[in-house]
């Protein structure tokens, strides 16, 4: 995996990884679904719960964010057998790229069709991602910088490069995007156009599972109606 430096383990099947400093301000617990592809999310939160994932010696919680020349120790895992990569239809390959509206040598964004997932999982054998690693195969880094329901389409963004996937991850954690969203609604509506502005915080289940909620501590959201 690019950025990172793998020494001698003290034991076998540990592994022991220096960070570099493009990845530095990562979450441990993005870093290790990323690093640890193919292992189920709850096994990686389970690890991380029991101790099992240390830095610098240290145990840490799925929230610590990784600084450069941090020392990830990470036990052995089994990591299922998986099947050769399903290949994408051509005539889905060829509808994504036509629906690219802007790409350059570190960013692609396309304006995702409703109906198809942004990865593949949960029954799905490949969504958006797959689809253009297959696109895409001297991209080695390419990753979704967020994510669309299956159901919903609009701009999507997919990172080439990791300095580039930093980059734009700390612009949503901040100010410096500004997501909008439509629905189309049946009927009339009783009243006169309605507004909730409330904020919005991301949290992450034990089980991996990540929920949205109304929370002080979020983002400022407003949602019109």
């Amino acid at each position: 995996m690019c950025g990172m430096t793998n020494i001698a383990p003290p034991t076998p099947g540990v592994q022991l990884v220096e960070v570099a400093p493009e990845l530095a301000g990562q979450r441990i617990d993005n870093f290790l679904i990323t690093y640890l592809k193919g292992v189920p999310k709850t096994l990686i939160y389970r690890i991380l719960r029991k101790g099992e994932v240390r830095v610098n010696k240290g145990r840490i919680k799925p929230e610590y964010k990784l600084q450069a020349g941090d020392i990830v120790r990470i036990p052995p895992v089994r990591v299922p057998e998986r099947d050769e990569p399903v290949p994408v239809a051509q005539a889905l390959l060829q509808r994504l790229e036509a629906a690219i509206v802007y790409e350059d040598k570190a960013l692609i964004v396309l304006n995702k069709p409703a109906g198809i997932a942004v990865h593949g999982g949960s029954g799905l054998s490949f969504g958006v991602i797959e689809a253009f690693r297959q696109l895409r195969p001297d991209a080695k880094e390419l990753e979704l910088v967020h994510r669309l329901d299956r159901d919903t389409s609009g701009l999507l963004m997919i990172a080439k490069k990791r300095s580039m996937l930093r980059h734009l991850h700390e612009a949503l954690r901040g100010d410096g995007v500004d997501k909008r969203y439509m629905a189309l609604v049946r009927g009339n509506w009783a009243t006169a156009q309605k507004q909730v502005r409330a904020p919005l915080l991301k949290s992450n289940l034990r089980s991996g599972e990540r929920m949205v909620e109304v929370n002080e501590e979020g983002k400022e959201a407003l949602t019109l109606f």
